[in-house]
């Protein structure tokens, strides 16, 4: 993809592949913990989750790393396709968007959210992107407004758990 210099800093942004699976399954942990979970998942299941996730066949998710000058992960954007969106077009549903704090307000998110709208811009078929954040997350939603994107208020969430037992 694309270098670019910010602030001293250069970083590469990049699809993963299989060398990159460790190094992601790190970062997973670091994100958990920026969100205060205190129950982290056993390293080697959360491994095999990021391969499965991947590189599985089919792979449940594609990813946009985020590689610093020194060759670490400081970075990611996770997503997939979701199909009906608009009609029969399909729309690439960002799950997670994460910069290591060191990097933040330096560019570096925003230069992966254009890299996001260009893949779904050069894939047929997708009409759109979309997101969500929590409404306590002050800073998400000042950077999403940053970027000049309007909050959409016409969806509820629901969630439930798998793991009942």
């Amino acid at each position: 993809m694309e270098e670019q210099q910010e602030m001293s800093m250069t970083v590469t942004i990049r699809p993963p592949d299989r060398r990159d699976i460790v190094a992601v399954a790190e970062l997973i942990e670091e994100i958990e913990l920026f969100y205060g979970s205190t129950e982290i998942q056993p390293f080697d299941e959360r491994r095999s989750q990021v391969e499965e996730a991947l590189f599985g066949s089919p792979p449940l998710a594609s990813a946009l790393l985020v590689e610093d000058e020194a060759g670490d992960l400081v970075g990611l954007a996770a997503y997939s396709f979701l199909w009906p969106a608009a009609g029969s077009s399909h729309s690439l549903f960002l799950k997670e968007l994460y910069v290591r704090d060191t990097l933040r307000r330096q560019g570096v998110g925003a230069r992966l959210m254009d890299e996001l709208r260009a893949l779904a811009a050069a894939r047929s078929g997708c009409s759109r992107v979309e997101w969500m954040t929590d409404r306590d997350n002050p800073n998400a939603r000042a950077f999403y407004k940053s970027l000049g994107f309007a909050e959409f208020d016409g969806k509820i969430v629901y969630r439930v758990d798998t793991n009942t037992g």
